[in-house]
């Protein structure tokens, strides 16, 4: 299976707060994509593929909530980064359809663990996809006697 690129964005209007997650994603080996507004990273969101974006509750010019009904193809994973995030923000923002929910400032294993957990997640979806593409493949190549019977399949 051939991987693509994974591309990931930094939105934060604190740029202390950028320059700490872009460190850490830089020593995982990825080049992060900074911005402090949801403007910059819309621009982002329609030039790319973008695997994975972190996000501040809040910026300047809106909320991740606003990402998160992003018209596109594939929407794009959010993690919220939350100074205090408490268990109803949690629940808000996964029911959203946000992809988690860390503390910030990040801690190295909790980015790295959403990063693994991301590209898990484009993994089997490009499995599924080269799954069917295989079947149908196939299928369409299967040369079965006209009067071929398909029987039960299992133990059963």
């Amino acid at each position: 299976m051939t991987t693509t690129p994974f591309e990931i964005v930094i939105v934060s209007s604190d740029m202390g707060s950028r320059r700490y997650l872009a460190e850490i994603l830089r020593k995982l080996g990825f080049d992060p994509i900074s911005v402090s507004t949801l403007r910059g990273c819309r621009e982002i969101l329609t030039n790319g593929k973008i695997g994975l974006v972190f996000c501040d509750p809040h910026v300047s010019d809106g909320s991740y909530k606003d990402l998160l009904g992003t018209d596109q193809d594939r929407k794009p994973r959010i993690v919220l980064t939350c100074r205090y995030a408490d268990w109803d923000q949690h629940k808000d923002a996964r029911s959203l359809g946000a992809f988690a929910v860390i503390s910030s400032p990040c801690r190295p294993t909790d980015v790295e663990w959403m990063v693994i957990q991301a590209r898990r997640d484009e993994w089997r979806l490009a499995g599924q996809q080269s799954s069917s593409e295989r079947l149908e493949h196939m299928l369409q190549r299967a040369e079965l006697p006209q009067n071929a019977r398909v029987s039960r399949v299992g133990n059963k």
